[in-house]
């Protein structure tokens, strides 16, 4: 009885069509998935390599990796081809399949707990008084710095349909972004308590056009014009709607967000707050938190002017890091870094406020009152 159903089992993809088995091996949805029907045998292992299923269903779930053409070779910096598959040696479409198969792990498998991922500010598209009321201050949680208020403001505007946009720069080129938080200011000193919110935001992610200019740029930060030309945002957030209150707002995206390049935008649209002074709308925000996961240092990528094309960067001794959650003994190591960047921002602010030749000193209850607003 065995024997004859051994006779009658059929290997539809040796069966079949390439075509029609490639349309059927398409709707795996999963790298595990995909290491599960390598298993299956070793025509199944080289049909998955041989047609990168691994890396079209990375090309289906993040369209941004289309722009790959190259994954560095870590051993001795080559770079291999992947825009045609046709003339790539087997040895080379097994390495892309492996490295594919990774990067959709650590989109998708993550168990690191999302990080405050913003470095610093690029730019805002109006500051009202600067630099009281630069961009810069958007980075520290609190609404008040070294007695002073803490807050970015753009300039008033009679027609409360004019937008502003903020930019940054996050910590490493390549994130999955979960999460945006804005806390809009309240206006403690003034009659009322006024809070300038925006009506909505809105949310995008790209890199530069040209990593030379931008370099450039990048030496006089915060910028003082709109820098929104100077980048290629691959990715628009739907709009989320903003609630006239003093509070931090989490927005969640609706699904996780591939960022390659390492920028965000904050698009700020609508106003509903005049100043009573003027009678202008303004919209001003106290603090903006970018939740995601890192995939530095298992990753990494760099972009090919002047195309805007891409080089993957692989590291698998990496991969561990970008997976695994982070255990009781690296807490301490993950809060001296986040005090580390805490200070750099309060060396910038203090530096923008009084200038570097007037430094700022703290005392002890100073020290103590930033520590207490760090959040792991």
């Amino acid at each position: 009885m065995d024997h004859q159903e051994d006779e009658t089992r059929i290997d539809f993809l040796q069966r079949l069509e390439t075509d029609i088995s490639w349309y059927i091996m398409s709707f795996l949805d999963d790298p595990a998935d995909l290491v599960r029907a390598s298993a299956v045998s070793r025509f199944w292992q080289q049909f998955v390599i041989a047609n990168g299923l691994a890396k079209q269903l990375c090309l289906r779930k993040y369209p941004q990796l289309s722009n790959i053409v190259g994954i560095v070779n870590p051993n001795d910096g080559t770079v291999e081809s992947i825009e045609n598959n046709s003339t790539v040696q087997w040895e080379i479409l097994e390495r892309i399949q492996k490295v594919y198969a990774s990067l959709l792990q650590a989109i998708t498998k993550s168990k690191v707990s999302p990080k405050d991922c913003i470095a610093y500010a690029i730019s805002a598209s109006s500051t009202d008084n600067y630099p009281e009321e630069s961009i810069v201050n958007t980075l520290n949680p609190r609404d008040r710095f070294i007695m002073r208020a803490s807050y970015w403001s753009s300039k008033g505007q009679s027609d409360p349909e004019v937008p502003e946009t903020l930019i940054y720069k996050l910590r490493a080129s390549i994130w999955v972004i979960t999460e945006i938080d804005i806390q809009p200011f309240e206006a403690f000193f003034q009659q009322g308590r006024p809070i300038y919110s925006a009506k909505f935001v809105r949310f995008r992610v790209g890199h530069p056009k040209s990593s030379s200019e931008i370099g450039n740029y990048l030496q006089m930060l915060p910028l003082q014009e709109p820098a929104d030309d100077n980048f290629v945002w691959t990715y628009t957030s739907p709009e989320f709607p903003m609630v006239q209150e003093n509070r931090l707002q989490p927005f969640k995206l609706p699904e996780p967000v591939l960022c390659i390049g390492g920028y965000l935008q904050i698009e700020l649209l609508g106003r509903v707050q005049t100043q009573e002074t003027d009678g202008l709308f303004y919209i001003c925000v106290c603090h903006v938190r970018v939740l995601g996961r890192p995939l530095f240092p298992a990753f990494d990528v760099d972009i090919l002017e002047p195309d805007g094309k891409l080089l993957l960067k692989c590291y698998p001794e990496n991969l561990c890091s970008v997976l695994k959650s982070s255990s009781i003994n690296e807490v301490p190591h993950l809060r001296h870094l986040e005090e580390e960047m805490m200070w750099e921002r309060i060396g910038l602010l203090g530096e923008l406020l009084q200038g570097p030749n007037n430094p700022i000193i703290f005392d002890e209850d100073d020290d103590e009152e930033v520590n207490e607003g760090l959040v792991l």
